[in-house]
C-alpha cells in the first residue's frame, strides 16, 4: 500500500519543490505560524498553474477560535467561491459551535458554496468534544472525504491508539483520516505501520532544519515519499 502525502506549500516555490520532490497533495495556506490561514486568491492562482498535483487550499479568516460568527462566515463563504473559482482542487476547512461539537450547518454552508469541491475537514476536529462522536457527525457529510486530525493531541505521535481507533471508524466510508501534526522523517515508517493510516499530512517535519517558517526541503520529501512507498 502506497500511503499518499499531502504537503504544506506556503509559496509557489515550496508548491514547485514539494511536487518535484513527490508530494501527492499540496495543502495550501498561509501564516503557517498561526496555523493556516486563508491564502489571497492571487497565490492559489499561481500555485495551481505550476504545479500538475492536487492543491487543496484552506479557508480560515483568522486564528482566534474555529467557533465563527455570521461576518465569519460571510467571509469564509466568499473565500470558498475563490477558492473554486481560482482553480483548486478542494477546500480545507473546519468549525465548531460553542460546545465543542461539529457546527453542522455551518459545515453545510461551505460544502454547498464549495459546489462540488471536495473537502477536508482540518484540525479543527482536534479541539471538538468528543472526537468519535463528531468523526460519526463528518462521515453524514458525503463532501467531506478528509479528516486532518492529531488524534486530539499536540503531535499526532502523541495519539497511536486514537488514530488507530478513526482509521477503524473510517473503513470503507468515503472518508480518509489525514493523520498530521508532529510527523517527522524518522518516525513516519514506524507511525504508518502501528496505525495502518492511508494518508499523512507533513508540515514542518518536511522543512529546513524543521522550521514552519523555512522553506520545503525537498530531500526530506524524498525520503518521506520512498519510505511511505515502500511501507
Amino acid at each position: 500500500m502506497s500511503v499518499l502525502l499531502e504537503v504544506i506549500a506556503t509559496t509557489v516555490a515550496d508548491a514547485r519543490l514539494a511536487a518535484q520532490a513527490g508530494a501527492d497533495r499540496l495543502e495550501l495556506v498561509t501564516a503557517m505560524g498561526e496555523g493556516g490561514l486563508t491564502p489571497s486568491v492571487g497565490l492559489i492562482e499561481a500555485v495551481v498553474a505550476a504545479v500538475e498535483i492536487p492543491v487543496n487550499v484552506i479557508v480560515r479568516p483568522h486564528s482566534r477560535s474555529f467557533v465563527y460568527d455570521a461576518d465569519d462566515y460571510a467571509v469564509m463563504l466568499r473565500d470558498v467561491r475563490a477558492v473554486k473559482a481560482a482553480g483548486a482542487n478542494g477546500i480545507v476547512i473546519g468549525m465548531l459551535n460553542a460546545a465543542g461539537e461539529i457546527d453542522r450547518e455551518g459545515l453545510a454552508r461551505a460544502i454547498d458554496a464549495a459546489d462540488g469541491l471536495a473537502i477536508t475537514f482540518h484540525r479543527a476536529f482536534d479541539e471538538a468534544r468528543d472526537l468519535r462522536r463528531s468523526f460519526d457527525v463528518l462521515l453524514g457529510f458525503d463532501a467531506v472525504t478528509n479528516v486532518l486530525t492529531s488524534g486530539g493531541q499536540p503531535s499526532v505521535l502523541h495519539a497511536e491508539d486514537t488514530i488507530r481507533e478513526l482509521v477503524r471508524q473510517a473503513a470503507g466510508s468515503h472518508c480518509t483520516v489525514l493523520a498530521g501534526a508532529g510527523l517527522t522523517v524518522d518516525s513516519i515508517a514506524g507511525f504508518v505501520s502501528r496505525t495502518q493510516v492511508e494518508a499523512v499530512h507533513f508540515g514542518s517535519g518536511v522543512r529546513v532544519n524543521s522550521n514552519g517558517l523555512a522553506p520545503v526541503d525537498p530531500d526530506k520529501i524524498a525520503k518521506v515519499r520512498s519510505l511511505l512507498t515502500s511501507a
